[in-house]
């Protein structure tokens, strides 16, 4: 039984690193990016602005506004 709260035990341990694996490799993958101040601006427009989109489009296919 011990055997198995141990092995219960690693998956949060995992799903962490997982996931600081996954947005560390995006930072580096967007790091030469952020160096040149113009498509630093265009990628933090672009990151707005997918955003934007994503939340009016889950705002009015929830019916939270009308639109």
């Amino acid at each position: 039984m011990r055997d198995f709260f141990e092995n219960l035990l690693r998956f949060p341990r995992f799903f962490i690193t997982i996931t600081l694996g996954i947005f560390y490799s995006v930072y580096e993958w967007f790091k030469p990016l952020l160096k040149n101040r113009v498509t630093a601006i265009a990628f933090f427009g672009m990151l707005a602005a997918g955003f934007l989109f994503i939340f009016f489009t889950l705002r009015a296919m929830l019916g939270l506004a009308t639109v």
